[in-house]
């Protein structure tokens, strides 16, 4: 059995306004292992983004964790990420590293790139001199295949899909065990987004690392992940291998999702699916699938689902499938 390098335990967080608390996570359990990419797909709004912010550890006001763990294994141990703040700073770009939405908000549009990396190595790493530390960027960009003369640029200088790519370079270049990627490919071209995917898939297989992907775009699950979560306002409702997910979806949410997914050649009149996602500010009771769900019963409306294993290591929360 694959040792765990990430769990999360009962993991519910919440967006505490004035107005109102958002149950963005609610009750998730998972884990990983290295080398693997596990994907975390679902409707915008689902809680994708919230999830892989509070198992970096980026919990701040408004967000706060109401429950449950996040637990790091360091290979000596685990350690729970959210009961151990002095460990942040620490664990963060060595061991765990976090690939935002946007490569703008990453990169300071006054600095050189390399001044970047140089920033990263010198907080985070130690007894690396001024040439060993240049010298080690320089290989890294190298091994990457982008080109030297991104060193010297500033952001601005750069496409979009340049700066995507330092983004990750910069993620990657203490080699973490972990990487959290939020959306890599939004408002970038196909052809681009391509090119970025194969990037992560790349550095995946140099560092055997887990890379956990966070992207609506199926596409790009079906291109690299291994594994796949399914979520839904706010919880997982299905975690199998991608080829499972794809070739056997069992829950009712994620078969719509595979089946609203055009094919070439196939000029079958795809649907979406019905109804709207549920505000996470008053979920539904029960399943909160239940109110778009064309097989739901009085049980789906009142019981929440457990997240069971209904296959080998293939885990789905339905009513119906207990039924089955």
């Amino acid at each position: 059995m694959v040792e765990s390098i990430l769990r999360a335990r009962d993991l519910s967080a919440h967006y505490l306004l004035r107005d109102g608390t958002i149950k963005a996570v609610d009750r998730v359990s998972f884990s990983a292992s290295a080398s693997e990419i596990l994907g975390i797909a679902g409707e915008s709004g689902c809680g994708k983004s919230t999830l892989i912010k509070v198992l970096y550890g980026l919990v701040k006001p408004p967000l706060v964790v109401s429950e449950g763990s996040v637990l790091y294994n360091l290979g000596n141990g685990e350690i729970d990420l959210l009961s151990n703040a002095s460990a942040l700073d620490q664990l963060r770009w060595k061991f765990a590293s976090y690939i935002p939405q946007g490569s703008m908000s990453v990169l300071n549009p006054t600095r050189r790139i390399k001044k970047h990396f140089i920033d990263v190595i010198e907080t985070h790493s130690v007894d690396l001199g001024k040439s060993e530390a240049n010298e080690m960027v320089q290989k890294h960009i190298e091994r990457l295949g982008l080109p030297q003369e991104v060193l010297s640029s500033y952001p601005h200088q750069l496409s979009g899909g340049m700066r995507q790519r330092v983004v990750i370079a910069l993620a990657t270049i203490l080699k973490p065990k972990i990487i959290f990627a939020d959306e890599p490919t939004t408002a970038l071209d196909v052809v681009v987004q391509r090119g970025i995917l194969q990037l992560l898939e790349r550095v995946q297989k140099e560092l055997e690392n887990l890379i956990i992907l966070v992207t609506h775009d199926m596409g790009a699950h079906a291109q690299i992940t291994n594994r796949m979560a399914i979520m839904y306002a706010g919880s997982f409702v299905e975690i199998a291998s991608t080829e499972d997910i794809f070739g056997n979806p069992i829950h009712p949410y994620t078969n719509f999702l595979i089946k609203s997914l055009p094919k070439i050649g196939d000029k079958i009149k795809r649907s979406s699916i019905g109804g709207k996602p549920p505000s996470l500010r008053l979920p539904p009771s029960g399943c909160r699938f239940h109110p778009r769900c064309p097989f739901a019963t009085y049980e789906c409306k009142e019981e929440i689902p457990l997240f069971e294993e209904v296959e080998t290591n293939h885990y789905v929360a339905c009513h119906m499938v207990k039924k089955s």
